[in-house]
């Protein structure tokens, strides 16, 4: 059993954050009597899989169907229903974010190379004032 600065120092994740994961209910410490949170090495190995699932774009809710099915610090994942659902909608709300930017960033360029292709004076906030009305 270890304390939340131990814990934190194994697992290279800093206690506020080891706390924040309590809170999403990914962690559950035991606690001393005088209240303290107490850990034991597979909270190590789980907090180092939250990290890796992070990493990966998950969100803490997402994290909390999938770690049932982690093995290992990796961690590698078996397929179970819920994991296989929570990485499915992750993965397609990940495409439509990707199509969205690709669209802003095409709209963009195109923006960028008409100004580009007509020139002009500088107006506005960029620079001179705009021309008086003739």
């Amino acid at each position: 059993m270890v304390h939340i600065g131990e814990l934190s120092r194994r697992s290279g994740v800093k206690a506020h954050q080891l706390r924040y994961y309590e809170a999403q209910g990914l962690l559950e410490p035991d606690r001393t009597t005088a209240g303290y949170r107490v850990y034991d090495q597979s909270d190590v190995v789980k907090v180092k899989q939250i990290r890796h699932l992070l990493d990966a774009g998950l969100s803490t809710e997402d994290i909390a169907y999938l770690l049932p099915c982690a093995i290992g610090e990796t961690p590698e994942l078996v397929g179970c229903p819920e994991l296989l659902t929570a990485m499915r909608t992750r993965l397609r709300r990940l495409d439509e974010q990707m199509d969205t930017l690709t669209r802003s960033r095409e709209a963009l360029t195109r923006y960028i190379d008409e100004a580009a292709r007509i020139g002009g004076e500088t107006y506005g906030p960029f620079g001179a004032t705009a021309p008086a009305p003739a």
